[in-house]
């Protein structure tokens, strides 16, 4: 069997040069779908690497300015990783801030974060060769206002709601619907515009996916990543993410990283 999707024509060419008389039959994600359930090394692995990205990040925001640039509290970020311990970072750590917080899948700029704008953080660690992915989002140097307040409640509600509610067993579809109904509830809906979570393992994305799209059961023992957000395009967005493992016994999922997902002010 060859998973089309990972098979190159290089090595599709070499096999068949081999001159072995192979049938070939393909299968979708059977790698994929082996790895989704996580054993207790695994888990542990992760578990540390999302605690261990939470410290970075405490570290990191007690020298958090208005005037830095992105890139530079990146760096922070990314060297309190390495001192704790991470082996590497899964992803290019997000930082992005003001009107550029609305772009969920932002590169760190030269940017310079101004006071009271919001301050995007997705960042990852690595233990064991295990991917942690983490997102929090803080007001820079002020106090949070009114209009911020209300719009991080949106998503920490709906945050709160999808981490008690998903379990192995529901829907991928029903998984994102826990945070995908009160946000549309609220009027944001269309500012909601990714998936709400993705499995963690050896890669930052793999199976399952807890989207609208997937009508497939979530396996039990997964790790999985819960991250609604709202993106206002010229304002900013925030989201926040955390990361699950899901008992195969279909019980209540148990939150690895620190879930540390009140609003926070830097100042």
């Amino acid at each position: 069997g060859y998973e089309a999707h990972a098979l190159t024509v290089h090595d599709a060419r070499r096999f068949a040069e081999a001159g072995k008389p192979w049938r070939w039959r393909p299968v979708t994600e059977l790698v994929e779908r082996l790895r989704a359930a996580k054993d207790e090394g695994e888990v542990a692995a992760i578990r540390a690497a999302a605690l261990l990205a939470g410290e970075a990040l405490r570290r990191t925001l007690a020298q958090v300015r208005p005037g830095m640039t992105e890139l530079a509290i990146a760096g922070l970020l990314e060297g309190a990783l390495r001192q704790l311990g991470s082996e590497g970072h899964p992803f290019p750590t997000i930082v992005a801030s003001g009107p550029r917080s609305a772009l969920p899948h932002a590169r760190s700029s030269g940017r310079i974060v101004a006071t009271g704008e919001w301050l995007l953080l997705d960042f990852g660690a690595q233990v064991d060769g295990y991917c942690a992915d983490i997102t929090r989002t803080v007001v820079a140097g002020a106090r949070a206002s009114e209009r911020q307040r209300a719009l991080y409640g949106v998503v920490y509600e709906a945050q709160r709601r999808a981490r008690a509610g998903v379990h192995a067993g529901m829907s991928g579809r029903d998984a994102d619907a826990l945070a995908r109904d009160p946000i549309a509830a609220r009027g944001l809906g269309e500012a909601f515009g990714h998936s709400l979570g993705h499995g963690l393992g050896l890669e930052v994305h793999e199976a399952p996916r807890l989207s609208k799209t997937n009508a497939e059961p979530l396996p039990g023992g997964a790790v999985v990543t819960v991250e609604p957000g709202v993106y206002l395009a010229g304002e900013g967005g925030v989201r926040i993410e955390d990361d699950v493992h899901l008992p195969p016994d279909g019980a209540a999922a148990e939150l690895l990283s620190d879930g540390l997902t009140d609003l926070v002010e830097v100042v």
